[in-house]
């Protein structure tokens, strides 16, 4: 999104491994190995379309790209700027201090909270790091969200995500067993998840020990997942690590209640009762009554998710995550430059 969002202005390519993300950018673009951090032959491809293509910027987005963009750019001269995603604090080995201080020149987060974290480690300057919250491009939502989609239940709850520990849909499944368990009356009420990782066969079970397998629907991975997170009433983000979920801002520009554990950033983006709801990861009862309040309530799902919607609207704009990008990249291009 970032990509192709600077692409409308900028010389902007891709280097990647994976055809499932590489087919999918419609930016200039170059598949390498990226086998592993000192891999020779990306390296001097990189050096070489760097060299080639007079690149001032790369933006690695994985810990082994950062090590090796860092060496390209210390080969070249270029500025490496690292995005981070997640909410973690680092430990202090050789390994950090290099590339979170000698390699880095800039360093790009999605969430305050990150920032702080970062912060913490006095081997990273703090005028290397930067905010730029991440952006929804309305022009692409929009038409890929109104293709038919039929509301999988009458109160649909959605997730999304890599099917793996740190996202938390054991959690999420729990709350909702006990949400369902409530009362006697709900019986129109099911959780969708979408996504593929090795958690799925475990999650699967977790469902059925519980008894509520008829109500969780696995979808698998979604080329496009929009219209299913369109027919959701609410949507959650049950993860205990996270930077600002993507994903949770997708959700809210399609008019969904957001409800996200304060991992990350969350509490930057929700204001608790008013455009979504924050809860504690693993507290089941918790979550499981903020379902039952809106499943009470029609009313109060139509006013948080317009407030949410609204958030979106005003804040996270690709036209404001465009500029944020493209000047803090001058700052630590002309930083590199010493200009």
């Amino acid at each position: 999104m970032a990509a192709e969002a600077l692409a409308d202005e900028h010389l902007v390519m891709l280097a990647y491994r994976d055809p499932a993300i590489g087919d999918h950018i419609d930016v200039q673009k170059v598949r390498l190995p990226f086998r592993w951090e000192f891999d020779l032959p990306t390296i001097f491809s990189l050096v070489r379309l760097v060299w080639r293509k007079k690149i001032d910027i790369l933006i690695p987005t994985k810990r082994k790209d950062y090590v090796l963009a860092g060496l390209v750019c210390r080969l070249t001269g270029a500025a490496n700027i690292l995005r981070l995603g997640i909410d973690r604090p680092l430990k202090n080995t050789p390994v950090q201090r290099l590339i979170y201080g000698w390699l880095a020149d800039g360093i790009i987060v999605n969430a305050d909270k990150i920032r702080r974290t970062l912060a913490l480690s006095p081997w990273i300057d703090p005028d290397k790091v930067r905010v730029i919250y991440n952006g929804i491009d309305r022009e692409k939502l929009e038409p890929d969200s109104v293709l038919p989609c039929k509301k999988p239940f009458s109160f649909t709850i959605g997730a999304a995500g890599a099917l793996i520990p740190r996202k938390g849909f054991d959690y999420l499944i729990r709350s909702f067993a006990r949400f369902s368990a409530g009362s006697n009356e709900i019986t129109d009420a099911g959780l969708v998840i979408a996504g593929t990782g090795p958690e799925r066969e475990s999650l699967e079970k977790l469902a059925a020990d519980l008894g509520i397998s008829g109500r969780v629907r696995f979808t698998g991975h979604l080329t496009n997942p929009y219209p299913v997170m369109r027919a959701c009433d609410l949507f959650v983000s049950a993860s205990t690590s996270e930077g600002l979920a993507n994903v949770l801002l997708e959700s809210m520009a399609l008019h969904c209640v957001p409800v996200s554990t304060l991992s990350g950033g969350a509490d930057e983006l929700i204001e608790d009762g008013r455009n979504g709801f924050l809860v504690r990861y693993g507290d089941e009862k918790r979550l499981a009554e903020i379902f039952s309040e809106l499943y009470k309530n029609p009313g109060k799902i139509a006013s948080v998710a317009a407030n949410a919607h609204q958030t979106i609207m005003q804040r996270f704009s690709i036209e404001l995550m465009r500029k944020d990008l493209f000047e803090f990249c001058s700052e630590i291009n002309d930083r590199k430059k010493g200009t």
